[in-house]
């Protein structure tokens, strides 16, 4: 559909700004309802009903608007890596609970420390930069032997059975009943809803609008993993590389947080209060690079913008993201560092 918009650019062109647009309305909004996933499971017990009914309802739309795209034919998740027939389970399950335990450690999974960084938070704004490098030196540097023996071993799972219609209103109906029996404002609904929509307008849009099957671009979705890898890459590398849709992403979501930061006030530079935070947040940091890349994604794009996909390994990847932040949030209870010791992000 591409050469017919008359453009007058590139669809790589054309994605790094759509991204940038993508971005733009997911970080005002996700720093206005306080998105995130980590906070939603295990964060302060006045705060995670809120918390869980605005993840919720994010799916909700999510999952109605991807799966209703594909079902009018703009898009196909046939040739994507969440539907292939052939799972790595072991690096799926191994980077989901080291995602989810570096989530615990950082006190925000990527998309928050992103949101976070753009507000003054030096805290996140670190752990952000830490978590690029782990990811990129997963996918392309000294830990790309690991990456690559853990995807070598995988299993035939094929695809969910019965009809696609059924599983969509099997996760779509389980997240609105999270959604009714929270008994959340409105007003953070709809910016829930909001963050949902996102998901499949980036689908359509890089997957068919954008499309030119003369200079093709592949189909993404939201995600911060791999395009914080990207932007990292280009930085050290602008004269050998060039970035897309993640950069655009990347840099619209550090826009728009900033923007309604400023516009509500809640800007604020902070840094880290000790050696013991630093540690954590930065080790934890690097566990969701490693973890992300393993596992083909983080809390968006293996969750929020994979589970829509219905595909298996998105299911493993997130199931095991989830398991590993009630796990990693256990072991610190118990030792005394849990969720009431630590400043929440």
């Amino acid at each position: 559909m591409f050469e017919t918009l008359g453009l007058g650019i590139t669809p790589q062109v054309a994605a790094l700004w759509f991204g940038a647009a993508i971005g733009l309305c997911f970080g005002a909004l996700a720093q206005l309802t306080r998105f995130c996933l980590r906070r939603a499971l295990i964060g302060p017990l006045a705060e995670r009903a809120e918390a869980r009914a605005v993840w919720a309802m994010a799916l909700v739309v999510a999952v109605i608007g991807t799966q209703g795209a594909v079902a009018m034919g703009l898009v196909s998740f046939d040739a994507h890596r969440f539907t292939a027939g052939s799972v790595p389970v072991l690096g799926l399950v191994l980077g989901g609970l080291l995602f989810g335990l570096g989530a615990v450690l950082a006190r925000g999974c990527l998309s928050r420390l992103t949101v976070l960084s753009a507000t003054g938070n030096l805290r996140a704004l670190v752990a952000i930069l830490v978590a690029a490098f782990a990811a990129q030196a997963t996918l392309q540097g000294a830990l790309a032997p690991l990456r690559m023996s853990l995807g070598a071993f995988v299993v035939p799972l094929g695809s969910l059975p019965g009809a696609a219609w059924l599983w969509a209103a099997v996760i779509a109906g389980s997240a609105m009943l999270v959604v009714l029996r929270t008994g959340a404002r409105w007003p953070l609904l709809l910016g829930g809803a909001l963050i949902g929509g996102l998901v499949p307008l980036a689908w359509v849009g890089t997957g068919f609008v954008l499309y030119d099957e003369f200079d093709p671009i592949a189909m993404e979705g939201l995600g911060f993993t791999g395009p914080w890898a990207e932007a990292l890459f280009w930085g050290v590398a602008a004269q050998v590389t060039s970035v897309g849709f993640g950069g655009g992403l990347v840099g619209g979501v550090l826009a728009g947080a900033l923007v309604a930061a400023g516009a509500t006030r809640q800007f604020r530079v902070e840094g880290f209060a000790t050696t013991g935070q630093m540690g954590r947040s930065l080790g934890g940091a690097a566990l969701m690079g490693v973890g992300g890349v393993l596992a083909g994604g983080c809390t968006v794009g293996a969750g929020l913008a994979g589970l829509p996909t219905l595909g298996v390994s998105a299911i493993i990847a997130f199931g095991a993201v989830i398991a590993g932040i009630y796990a990693a949030d256990a072991v610190l209870a118990r030792r005394g560092t849990g969720r009431g010791l630590m400043p929440a992000e």
